[in-house]
């Protein structure tokens, strides 16, 4: 129970710490660019056309919004994130005790075993699943907050009111808007971490005993490939949160500003038409793409 509840407490500052940054992310995911591109210097030193990062998106957002304004869909971002932690914590236990009152020891007590990586791995993925699957309508409700700033709407003001509006118009499927990319993209991400962290530990890696820093190494090898498997899977996050906003009834998720998409897989074979599957990847150094068109108080750059 300690052990939960100082997940949620941690939990809780880091959301609140990140979500400016997820905010912004959120926004330049869906399209949304209101300040014009601008010369700047690649890391090669050279010249190129860029759009603004960050720090300049988050101040357009306060000189419109305030600094509260960087703080949109943070109770239900709170409220996802506490209620995936005891629900993350409660199928693990529940896995724990089930291990617990079988007979089979394999792998059981080598923990660097192949078996031993997909036995654990399973079960993350399992409370994984489940904790995504419980909290998915709060995310939703999250995102079609934030992007209500495109359209300067007041639509999804509050979490009830936001619930009744998403049963009214959309049935029990608006809540379950974008789950299968997210539920897609965190299984192989899981995977792809575990395993690549293995194989690198195992045949890359000499055991401790015989090269002194090794042991150092292989305490980073599991954040190394963490990070290449999201970048891998992160076209999974992007379509998952376009199509949580698809078609909602906000200026964000409709025509002419966005795409009305059949499904996350037409989502997905558009953006890749367009070249934009890593849209939103980076919050540095973004390139402008040539020939593109960026919105700036509802007139248009080139």
């Amino acid at each position: 129970m300690a052990d939960t509840l100082s997940q949620l407490y941690l939990g809780a500052g880091l959301t609140v710490l990140s979500h400016p940054l997820m905010y912004v992310k959120v926004l330049i995911q869906v399209g949304h660019e209101p300040l014009a591109p601008s010369m700047g210097r690649n890391i090669f030193g050279r010249p190129v056309l860029q759009l603004p990062g960050l720090f300049a998106y988050a101040k357009h957002i306060v000189k419109i919004d305030g600094k509260r304004g960087l703080f949109k869909g943070l109770t239900s971002r709170l409220c996802a994130g506490a209620m995936g932690t005891v629900v993350h914590s409660k199928v693990l236990q529940s896995y724990r005790n089930m291990k617990n009152s079988e007979c089979s020891e394999l792998g059981k007590n080598d923990p660097s075993s192949l078996y031993h990586v997909f036995e654990e791995t399973t079960r993350e993925m399992i409370a994984r699943s489940t904790a995504t699957l419980v909290t998915h309508p709060f995310h939703v409700i999250t995102l079609r907050c934030m992007i209500q700033f495109i359209g300067r709407e007041t639509k999804y003001s509050g979490i009830f009111s936001s619930v009744v509006t998403i049963y009214r118009e959309e049935g029990i499927l608006g809540f379950l808007a974008g789950l299968i990319p997210r539920l897609l993209g965190d299984v192989i991400s899981l995977w792809l971490c575990n395993l690549l962290a293995y194989f690198i530990n195992t045949y890359i890696l000499e055991p401790p005993s015989q090269v002194s820093q090794i042991g150092e190494l292989r305490s980073y090898s599991q954040a190394i490939t963490g990070f290449l498997a999201s970048m891998l899977t992160y076209p999974f996050v992007l379509v998952s949160n376009l199509m949580a906003v698809n078609n909602c009834g906000l200026v964000g998720g409709l025509p002419p500003y966005a795409a009305v998409y059949s499904s996350w897989i037409d989502c997905w074979r558009q953006l890749s038409r367009e070249g934009n599957m890593s849209r939103g990847n980076s919050l540095f150094f973004r390139k402008a793409p040539a020939g593109r068109m960026y919105a700036l108080d509802q007139k248009r750059f080139v």
